[in-house]
């Protein structure tokens, strides 16, 4: 048994931007007139940019007035650029794992909260070869943890979400692909309803015939 597709997180999960997403969100704050806690970023990770600037905001008390979302939104954009820039590299055992995968023919898609300017960075140091597309966060009404990205990845691929395999690593994403009625594996300590954990150490030395028995597993369970 195996799935008719698999959709990848990007961010924290094919490779590490989480540390850099983690700088500019708290810059983003200090900017605002206060300093996230650790407690609160853990609420931006995996979410939109509308997420992250409510949260900071919230925290700051500040009332954001009109063009103060996109003034915010251009600045942290040019923030993550400058910190990506010559800071990316696949997870350890990403690369074989998804060319191990990519020989069995399955298609590949990104399916990443970020957005286009930014995402095609990333998905170019992983490998687009890997990938049949991506969508990201700007490309769909309503980005994790709403279903709307994973639904339309599967509609994409033209099969049904229970017969794709979804990797990520953030409440959000989880949260999104369980409630699109994917099966998912979970790249966390801790993962919602719906949503299976896995050590995301176990990329590395993985192949195909390892995710096509988890696959299988989730299947029959």
């Amino acid at each position: 048994m195996s799935p008719e597709a698999i959709f990848w997180d990007m961010d924290g999960t094919l490779v590490d931007t989480e540390p850099l997403w983690g700088i500019a969100t708290y810059e983003l704050s200090e900017r605002l007139g206060r300093r996230l806690t650790p407690q609160l970023r853990e609420k931006t990770i995996g979410g939109s940019f509308a997420n992250t600037l409510s949260v900071a905001a919230g925290h700051a008390g500040v009332d954001l007035g009109e063009g103060d979302y996109a003034r915010h939104k251009r600045w942290m954009y040019a923030r993550m650029a400058e910190l990506l820039a010559g800071n990316l590299e696949p997870n350890p055992g990403v690369r074989g794992l998804l060319t191990s995968l990519k020989d069995t023919g399955i298609p590949m898609l990104v399916t990443t909260n970020t957005e286009r300017e930014l995402a095609d960075a990333c998905i170019d140091a992983v490998g687009r070869e890997f990938f049949v597309d991506s969508i990201t966060g700007d490309e769909v009404d309503n980005p994790k943890p709403a279903p709307d990205m994973y639904l339309e990845a599967a509609r994409r691929v033209g099969h049904e979400p229970a017969d794709c395999l979804v990797f990520e690593d953030s409440w959000a994403g989880m949260s999104a692909a369980a409630a699109a009625g994917c099966r998912v594996l979970g790249l966390a300590d801790e993962v919602p309803a719906g949503v299976t954990a896995f050590d995301p150490a176990d990329f590395v030395g993985a192949t195909a015939p390892d995710v096509l028995q988890l696959y299988a597993d989730l299947a029959n369970a």
